[in-house]
């Protein structure tokens, strides 16, 4: 029972991304599709029109694997030994720094939202308590 949620909460995150895109087509709008799809997501949770329970699971079961992700983008710049030749220091310090800073802004980020969530159940129980020895 809980792949299937899982499953049907990525369907929903890949929903908002194909939005997204189509959004991005028909506008011609210089920002990829998939940033805004992002931002339709955190509007639609900000107004709560998208509860976060919906997308928990599959969000935190696509952030397990978050850590490949990073691998193709290493290896694709090795395939092309030619851009090294030039500038290859320089694009490598690049690819590396910009990797790790994307690494650590995600890990930041995903804490952050733990730790709201966290707050969030710590509230839910305390006022459950509250109302029950009232």
């Amino acid at each position: 029972m809980k792949v299937i949620r899982i499953i049907l909460q990525i369907i929903i995150l890949f929903a908002f991304s194909f939005i997204g895109g189509a959004i991005q087509q028909l506008c011609h709008l210089p920002i990829p599709g998939s940033i805004i799809g992002l931002i339709l997501l955190i509007i639609c949770l900000s107004v709560k029109i998208i509860p976060v329970k919906m997308i928990e699971d599959g969000a935190g079961f696509l952030l397990s694997f978050l850590p490949l992700l990073f691998i193709p983008a290493m290896t694709g710049v090795i395939n092309y030994p030619s851009l090294f030749s030039a500038s290859g220091a320089a694009l490598f310090l690049i690819v590396v720094l910009s990797t790790l800073v994307t690494m650590i802004a995600a890990g930041y980020a995903s804490q952050l939202l733990e730790h709201k969530a966290n707050q969030r159940k710590e509230k839910k129980k305390c006022s459950k308590h509250v109302s029950q020895s009232l």
